[in-house]
């Protein structure tokens, strides 16, 4: 989705919630997703199956994560609207200390025992509900040796050049600063190290967002990639792959909490238990290709090929410190800058 397109979704939804139009009632629930096909799949499929599940008002909220952690700040812990919020860690681990979400109770989510441990809760605080993992796409009809590590991006001529990054403003490119110390470095929090190790790469191509307008025009032909994007690039024509490093994968998340005085406290735990459920992960799997986090999901066969990340295979991403992260985002924001000038 255009970040034009987001910003205007953001501050609707900003105007929306935190002037306070919905209503704090224990039968009506605000349900929050992003734009474009998220919104499109949400208010068609999502809303509807649970407001005939529940019988209850699910009405639709519609920005990003920066939109839903400034809406619950500026209502205040414990008055905003929000019962329960999808949001990517980062922008989950900053609100944790202020108490805005209440620790899960776990015995509430009859799904929970079957969640990959990657999906369980780490922190007593979130889980993740959908994992979007990361690996290494790139050209097959135009690279002629096929990476099958992180570091074949610094070894492979080829590449050079050639390379697309997310920026450190995008949580991969986070994570990429953090892989390379793991790689080069004294540890994943080594700046120096992952930095050095970065400069060495050469000139890259950076996005903030969209990956595949460069990868389609052959203007990086490797970087690392969402498995599902790469899916939906094949169903284009696009001649594409994309392979699981054998360090590990990265991943996008979409997490959930359970809001400080939630209005609609059992209402959302029965949301969140939904979106476990293997029938509704099976439909988000088909809808936007990401890897179930229910290990009793048995994928089709028609899309096994487009979700490869499954199963044990779930068990090699690698963790992030989203806490060191975000205490450390201006350095890294200048260090990434200065890097790659």
């Amino acid at each position: 989705m255009p970040i034009g397109r987001r910003r205007f979704l953001g501050a609707a939804a900003a105007s929306l919630v935190a002037g306070g139009a919905q209503a704090r009632t224990a039968n009506s629930l605000i349900v929050t997703t992003y734009g474009g096909s998220w919104e499109t799949f949400w208010r068609q499929t999502v809303v509807p199956r649970f407001a005939k599940l529940t019988g209850a008002d699910i009405r639709l909220d519609v920005g990003f994560g920066r939109t839903f952690s400034a809406n619950l700040r500026a209502a205040g812990r414990g008055k905003s609207d929000y019962s329960i919020l999808m949001m990517n860690e980062p922008f989950i681990e900053p609100l944790i200390p202020g108490k805005y979400f209440e620790p899960l109770d776990l015995s509430r989510l009859k799904n929970y025992k079957d969640l990959y441990p990657a999906a369980q809760s780490h922190n007593g605080i979130s889980l993740v509900g959908m994992i979007s993992p990361i690996g290494i796409g790139y050209r097959t009809d135009l690279v002629k040796r096929p990476p099958t590590s992180w570091r074949d991006l610094w070894t492979n001529p080829e590449f050079r050049g050639r390379l697309g990054l997310y920026n450190v403003q995008n949580s991969v490119g986070k994570a990429t600063v953090m892989l390379a110390g793991q790689l080069y470095g004294k540890g994943p929090t080594d700046m120096d190290g992952a930095f050095a190790a970065l400069r060495r790469l050469g000139p890259v191509l950076q996005t903030d967002f969209n990956m595949s307008t460069m990868m389609g025009t052959g203007e990086i032909i490797v970087a690392p990639y969402d498995f599902g994007e790469i899916a939906r690039l094949r169903q284009q024509g696009l001649p594409v792959a994309c392979i699981a490093p054998k360090e590990g994968l990265l991943m996008w998340d979409q997490s959930f909490c359970i809001c400080a005085g939630a209005p609609a406290r059992d209402l959302a735990y029965r949301y969140l238990d939904f979106i476990l459920d293997p029938e509704i992960q099976t439909l988000l799997a088909r809808r936007f290709f990401i890897s179930p986090v229910n290990r009793k999901v048995v994928l089709p066969a028609d899309l096994r090929g487009a979700v490869p990340i499954t199963g044990e295979q779930i068990g090699r991403l690698l963790p992030t410190d989203w806490a060191w992260a975000n205490r450390n985002a201006i350095e890294l924001d200048t260090r990434w800058s200065q890097t790659f000038e």
